[in-house]
């Protein structure tokens, strides 16, 4: 299943300065824009492939590579998943490079990092946004060891945490090439959702993605495709496109 939508961005902003500014929530400040509408659409083809599994309810979203699109994805999903009713918690597992506090205005004082130190507990430290239905863990204080606290038995704590909070749990994860966090995430997760910059990644690096995802025995619930076009002097269109992974 294809689809795609246009929306204007600086390409500087979206590229350099989404760990600073954090990402654009079009389905939140537009909701009734087409893009928006095609957002909505990606939250219906997820919940179509997650009718297959045993249960859908943690949907991790990641990318072979950086700004390719991810966090942008996940953070406008969720929007979406709490618009329907959906109770909805949007974690960010990017320990590397944050976005989720810059995007809902949060400090990132405390986070998923003070829970897995032992310093906070999950519900001491999740803030509800201008979302109604979202809340958000951010990722807290960089650490040196992100991988070796992701893999730690109080991230599965917090998992297990969250599945009796929320209807969805959706993670924003590292791209799964660059760090080896997102393979030691896949076995608590129900289904991942990959992120492509059709025209920046590759098809050798979508491939290996996918390679790496089912050698961890990741449910891969599809592929959001993104399409660059050139719009005017200063800015880019930019599209999306769905497709389930049925191999």
């Amino acid at each position: 299943m294809n689809w795609s939508l246009k929306n204007v961005l600086h390409p500087h902003r979206e590229d350099h300065e989404t760990q600073k500014n954090g990402v654009m929530l079009v389905t939140f400040a537009e909701p009734k824009h087409v893009v928006s509408e095609q957002f909505r659409t990606v939250r219906t083809n997820i919940e179509f492939a997650g009718a297959a599994l045993n249960r859908c309810q943690v949907v991790m979203f990641t990318s072979s590579a950086m700004s390719e699109g991810k966090s942008t994805v996940s953070a406008n999903v969720a929007v979406t998943w709490a618009q329907s009713g959906k109770k909805v918690l949007l974690i960010d597992a990017d320990l590397r490079r944050p976005t989720v506090h810059a995007t809902f205005r949060k400090l990132n004082l405390d986070g998923v990092t003070t829970i897995l130190t032992g310093k906070a507990a999950p519900e001491d430290v999740v803030e509800d946004t201008f979302v109604e239905n979202l809340d958000v863990l951010t990722s807290g204080p960089i650490p040196p060891n992100p991988s070796e606290l992701l893999n730690s038995g109080k991230m599965g704590g917090i998992l297990k945490w969250a599945r009796d909070a929320y209807d969805i749990i959706v993670l924003d994860t590292p791209p799964i090439l660059a760090v080896s966090d997102v393979q030691v995430l896949v076995p608590r997760t129900d289904g991942v959702v990959i992120v492509a910059n059709i025209g920046k990644t590759t098809k050798g690096d979508l491939k290996r993605t996918v390679e790496v995802l089912k050698l961890a025995k990741a449910k891969i619930l599809g592929c959001v495709e993104r399409v660059r076009t050139k719009h005017g002097d200063r800015s880019y269109g930019y599209g999306y496109g769905y497709e389930n992974d049925n191999s």
